[in-house]
């Protein structure tokens, strides 16, 4: 398990192109067969990605969690964005299409991935964030989901957003996960922009067609830096960064946060006129 250390926004400010990459961007979340996993000292959440393409693969335990199994100390959502598969939790399945979530609670001791048909396969987006309460194991589909539609076609932010896992929907003790799907023509995320001083922020780009880029805006609001995103890829961002992105095309989003507080709403925000 890769691990990523956290960064504050004064030695960003003197990062190049290649340390801002090493150090806020997940390039390889989503290798055929396997499983990665990817250990931030952001709220201390860990990213990964599993592409079941034969066999099942079971979530390891890595032996810098210093735990029996993974989930003793931890809670996970999975989103799944390729084709159908199934997520068995201690001996339980559940079938998750596209863009459906699945939340498994803490003390889960196996957790198995697999593909309907390994030839189309599944990929499964992973968040974990430690927990100290254990909240039961529960799908969501998206189309149980409640969409709420935000911006508009002139703005080119025209978005909806589903809601998974937070205070209404998939309760869990700390993580919040969900997706936003651009309406076709609009390219902005996010814009204005915000932080949110109380809790780290993942965001995972996909559905880019071929050759396509994110243009992802982060750092302080008044010393801010960007990153070109390909399909697949992730950023983490420092609870004290902006977190927004311009598309060269259409795209989907998935957002995830740990920290203490999970509330959707609690944001500090960064005025367009203030960006720097």
């Amino acid at each position: 398990m890769i691990q990523r250390y956290a960064i504050g926004p004064r030695e960003t400010a003197m990062m190049n192109t290649a340390e801002l990459r090493e150090n806020f961007l997940l390039e390889n979340l989503f290798v055929a067969g396997d499983i990665q996993l990817i250990y931030t000292h952001y709220d201390r959440m860990v990213v990964g990605g599993v592409v079941p393409t034969g066999d099942a693969i079971p979530l390891p335990c890595p032996d810098n969690l210093k735990a029996d199994f993974f989930l003793q100390r931890r809670e996970l959502g999975i989103l799944n964005i390729g084709q159908p598969g199934t997520v068995t939790v201690d001996g339980t399945t559940h079938e998750l299409g596209r863009q459906d979530c699945l939340y498994v609670g803490k003390d889960a001791k196996e957790v198995v991935f697999a593909s309907a048909d390994p030839s189309k396969p599944a990929r499964y987006y992973l968040l974990s964030t430690p927990a100290h309460a254990t909240y039961p194991t529960a799908r969501l589909t998206q189309a149980e989901a409640t969409p709420v539609t935000l911006g508009t076609m002139e703005a080119a932010n025209q978005r909806t957003i589903y809601k998974y896992i937070y205070n209404e929907g998939l309760p869990s003790c700390q993580l919040v996960m969900g997706l936003t799907q651009l309406h076709p023509g609009s390219v902005w995320n996010t814009m204005p922009a915000h932080t949110h001083d109380r809790r780290m922020e993942a965001y995972l780009y996909f559905d880019l067609p071929e050759g396509q880029r994110v243009l992802h805006l982060m750092g302080h609001p008044q010393e801010t830096r960007h990153l070109w995103v390909a399909e697949g890829q992730a950023i983490l961002s420092p609870p004290w960064s902006i977190h927004s992105g311009c598309g060269t095309a259409g795209y989907t989003f998935i957002w995830g946060m740990g920290g203490e507080n999970q509330e959707y709403t609690d944001m500090d925000p960064a005025p367009i006129d203030q960006l720097r």
